[in-house]
């Protein structure tokens, strides 16, 4: 029993350094294996200078052969957003805190360039690009919908930046050709815009240049019709009083349909709550009040005024409504005109849609290739290919020695012949 008892830690410490014994060939092996890694790579270096040297030399001539390519850009600044009606109707929510923030992040109000930018990217732009430096035959594209894809690719417009500018890059063979390219993009996109009202001063002047053109003819209209009358009836002038009576109750008229065209106009941008669209619905009912008060039938043009008997003969009825007409359709001219100058002078202060920052000029460098990076690149990729194809083929000599694998290599190579 002393013997065995005696014997225990004996056999303890020849466990413990059974163990020792056992975790320092783990260590040695991991050595090892990184020794043969580099042993392999040494061994082999013919083959991986080879994948390395060819990975050089066919990088080197495949970034001479690519075509070369040059990047023009322009700069271009879209308008100050702060005159604008959105931006009046934003500032009247100031006093809401949080809500405004949230309501100019719904409505776009923030940045309005990605409507220039879309605009700058719009099929009527793209096909006017591809018809004018007749990029179809440059593409050697076939329909219009391939020349626009082939276009897209070549460019780039963004409007993303802190500077907040949008930048318009092409991509050509020519240097010469790419600032072309780049500078007919702003120069189709300000044709484009000609037509149409992006501010809310262009969206009044093209309102109010309809409605002036329509009064204008109107009023032509009823001249010639109070010229016919005179020679039908051979009156030349009214009394004083009819005249006079006359005369207020076409202003009042002319003023209605004003402040009718006038609350048109305003509907157009404007919410139903809007203290300017208020406004003037309360004067329009003041006018059709006052209207009311001189004995017209009803409002507009075709509104008949009620005359005291005798005052004008039967003969003078359709002469007074001539007069009429004319004196209504001249004040409606003339507040129209107003209106549409107004509109105009505003449009002109806000100024040009897009200012040129930095015209587009014939770039002195080439944007691609990028030589020196592609064999940088493609060399080293080469280098690890050919460290792969090193220990690969170590691995497969190996196995070749190795009889088991042998045969396994054998096996698989006749399924593979079989499957072939």
């Amino acid at each position: 029993m002393l013997t065995d008892d005696v014997s225990l830690p004996g056999r303890e410490r020849q466990a413990s350094e059974a163990i020792d014994s056992a975790r320092v060939p783990e260590s040695a092996e991991d050595e090892i294996s990184i020794l043969d890694l580099l042993i392999v790579v040494a061994q082999r270096k013919r083959t991986v200078l080879t994948f390395t040297l060819f990975g050089a030399i066919l990088s080197v001539v495949v970034a001479l052969l690519l075509p070369k390519s040059y990047q023009a850009e322009a700069v271009v600044m879209p308008p100050a957003q702060g005159t604008s009606m959105a931006s009046m109707m934003m500032s009247q929510l100031t006093g809401l805190g949080g809500i405004a923030s949230l309501a100019g992040g719904a409505l776009g109000l923030k940045d309005q360039n990605d409507m220039y930018v879309a605009m700058f990217e719009s099929r009527v732009v793209e096909e006017r690009m591809v018809q004018r430096f007749g990029l179809a035959e440059e593409y050697h594209a076939k329909y219009m919908s391939d020349a626009r894809k082939k276009l897209e690719g070549h460019s780039d417009i963004d409007g993303k930046g802190k500077d907040g500018l949008i930048h318009i890059k092409v991509d050509d063979r020519d240097p010469k050709r790419a600032a072309e390219l780049a500078n007919g993009f702003v120069d189709e996109f300000q044709k484009l815009t000609e037509h149409l009202a992006i501010t809310e001063a262009g969206q009044r002047r093209l309102f109010f240049e309809k409605e002036l053109n329509e009064a204008k003819d109107n009023l032509g209209a009823a001249e010639e019709a109070l010229v016919r009358t005179q020679q039908k009836t051979g009156m030349i002038e009214l009394n004083s009083q009819s005249r006079a009576l006359i005369l207020a109750a076409a202003s009042l008229q002319a003023q209605i349909a004003s402040k009718e065209v006038e609350i048109r106009s305003l509907e157009t941008f404007a919410t139903s709550q809007n203290s300017q669209l208020v406004q003037a619905q309360q004067e329009l009912a003041g006018l059709q009040a006052q209207l009311a008060k001189l004995g017209s039938s009803g409002t507009g043009n075709d509104a008949d005024l009620v005359l005291p008997r005798g005052q004008v003969s039967e003969a003078g009825l359709e002469y007074v409504r001539k007069l009429r007409d004319v004196k209504y359709y001249e004040t409606m001219f003339q507040f129209l005109a107003q209106q549409f100058e107004a509109a105009k002078l505003d449009e002109a202060k806000e100024g040009t849609v897009v200012q040129v920052v930095d015209p587009a000029v014939p770039p002195d460098r080439r944007s691609f290739p990028k030589r020196a990076l592609i064999v940088i690149v493609a060399t080293f990729a080469s280098f690890l290919v050919g460290l792969f194809a090193a220990l690969v083929g170590d691995q497969l000599h190996k196995m070749r020695q190795d009889p088991s694998a042998s045969v396994k290599l054998q096996e698989l190579s006749r399924a593979i012949l079989r499957r072939a």
